[in-house]
């Protein structure tokens, strides 16, 4: 019977932030980030809806204001290899190109079985 050993271990996060509304060929932007990052082999990617923000514009939006909840931040992370999602950013420059994209170092507790 083999042993889980967990272990800390390097990886990257891509965050890319944009509004709800945004779209790419007439569909949610952040759904198709979802879908091609599915199709690279990427590990995973997750979309979380924010309730409050602004962009370049300085204006806030926000959901404590009825008339004021539109184009709400959505925030979409993947974890996966550095050099992956290098790639993936690179590739997919023509879907990224009008939001914010951050590359950052994390580490990610894994089991590895031995």
């Amino acid at each position: 019977m083999s042993d889980m050993v967990r272990r800390w271990v390097s990886a990257s996060r891509l965050t890319v932030l944009l509004g709800e509304d945004d779209t790419y060929r007439h569909r949610p932007r952040y759904h198709e980030i979802v879908r091609r990052a599915r199709d690279a082999g990427l590990a995973g990617a997750s979309v979380w809806r924010g309730v409050e923000g602004y962009g370049v514009s300085s204006h806030i939006h926000t959901t404590r204001l009825l008339d004021l909840a539109e184009r709400l931040p959505v925030l979409v992370m993947i974890i996966d290899d550095t050099a992956r999602l290098r790639a993936f950013v690179e590739t997919n420059a023509d879907l990224l190109d009008s939001v914010i994209v951050a590359l950052s170092p994390v580490e990610v507790f894994d089991g590895v079985r031995h």
